[in-house]
């Protein structure tokens, strides 16, 4: 137990800590990114759970110093449990993710004892504190450590016991292994790797739902009619691949209207058709690309997402804050958020993907070509530059507005 004068200095602490947590979190996620390649996933629900896994971690370490809570006395935070769950279904090492409770340990003590020495205490405390603080750090980061490690042991021994985990490891070993020749390819999955593949990546958008999308395997058979190769990526997300001696008749609108017709809250990305072993991986991550497009845009986007139409904003989500900045440099103040800007947008790429016909915009948009000259003119004053001017960035990223929505727009207010 910390002496009075230590007990109150953390507490100070914390207190002062609660209202940056999520700046902090952001900043914890980044260097688990940077640091732990394994981490990383264009899943966009899998991002989330870690950011909301750092968070939980963070937020139980500042009650425990806040009020005092003994560390014997703290569980694994729901968050955190759920996230080692996940990645141990997707077979992420358990060494990746004691790693990242380590150097968060270590980024977290950085902060912790520049907070103290803002607080300028005497000697005594200092030292006294700053070895209370790194007792209740490490015991805190042994004993979750050693609850994630039974979590994930236990989840592994359920996942192998699915018959379609060993089929999703042999695919992942087709994925990942680029020196497997298409021979072997085909010993594993029991799959031929010649002629043309086209990758589904399906996942359930509801967290209470992720059973309904093992029955996405049997709708892209209905809708193509043929049977795909199909496997769990984990409980909510499956991988499929339609193949044939040459591409598959995939008719995504009609797969998009079924799932609406089914209210489903399962989504479909879908990759390019590719030949052989190669396109068999690429269409796969091309399908993974255009999933997380579809994360970043959210609930309003369409439920099937072709990679072929969403192509350069893929490249865009890769850095959503760099896309940020180039969108608005780009567009200026076309890029605000709010349904005025919404709507010149929409004209503006209307008319340049008619070809800068105003005829043609004016009946696709169903309005008279003055209208339609008038809000290009509004478009013109409020970018502050000719639409012309850079037009290839101006239209692209205008589709960068379409496919990412919000996560690329100046937002009104701040």
């Amino acid at each position: 137990m910390a002496a009075p004068a230590v007990a109150e200095l953390e507490a100070a602490i914390a207190r002062q800590m609660e209202p940056a947590l999520p700046v902090l979190t952001e900043e914890l996620v980044a260097l688990f990114l940077a640091k732990i390649p394994e981490l990383d996933s264009d899943d966009e629900d899998i991002r989330e759970l870690l950011f909301a896994s750092a968070h939980s971690n963070l937020v139980t370490a500042v009650d425990i110093f806040a009020h005092g809570i003994p560390v014997d006395q703290v569980d694994v935070p729901a968050a955190a449990a759920h996230y080692v769950r996940r990645m141990a279904q997707r077979d992420v090492p358990v060494e990746s993710l004691l790693r990242a409770y380590r150097l968060g340990g270590a980024l977290f003590m950085q902060w912790w004892l520049h907070a103290v020495g803002q607080h300028q205490p005497t000697p005594e405390v200092l030292l006294a504190a700053t070895q209370h603080t790194a007792s209740v750090e490490t015991a805190y980061i042994d004993q979750i450590s050693e609850a994630l490690v039974e979590i994930y042991d236990e989840e592994r021994k359920l996942w192998a016991q699915r018959a379609a985990a060993t089929r999703s490891v042999q695919v992942r070993t087709v994925l990942l292994d680029e020196e497997l020749d298409a021979v072997t390819a085909e010993a594993l999955t029991g799959y031929r790797m010649h002629g043309t593949h086209v990758g589904v990546v399906a996942w359930s958008t509801a967290p209470d739902s992720g059973r309904e999308v093992e029955s996405a395997g049997q709708l892209i058979a209905e809708t193509t009619g043929q049977q795909p190769l199909a496997v769990l990526a984990d409980d909510r997300t499956l991988w499929a691949w339609v193949s044939g001696a040459r591409a598959a008749d995939l008719d995504l609108a009609v797969l998009d209207a079924e799932l609406r017709r089914r209210l489903s809250p399962v989504r479909v990305a879908v990759g390019s058709p590719g030949i052989g072993l190669f396109g068999f991986r690429a269409s796969h991550h091309e399908a993974l690309a255009a999933q997380r497009v579809a994360n970043i845009r959210g609930g309003d986007g369409p439920g099937v997402t072709a990679y072929a139409e969403v192509a350069m904003s893929t490249f865009l989500a890769r850095d959503l804050r760099a896309a940020r900045r180039w969108v608005a440099e780009v567009l200026g103040g076309l890029a605000t958020d709010d349904d005025a800007m919404a709507e010149l947008r929409r004209t503006v790429l209307l008319f340049l993907r008619a070809g800068a016909s105003l005829t043609e915009a004016a009946v696709q948009l169903h309005l008279h070509k003055n209208t339609v000259r008038y809000r290009l003119r509004k478009a013109e004053d409020v970018r502050g530059r000719p639409i012309n001017e850079r037009r290839l960035d101006v239209e692209t990223a205008l589709l960068a507005c379409v496919h990412l929505g919000k996560s690329v727009l100046i937002r009104t207010g701040l």
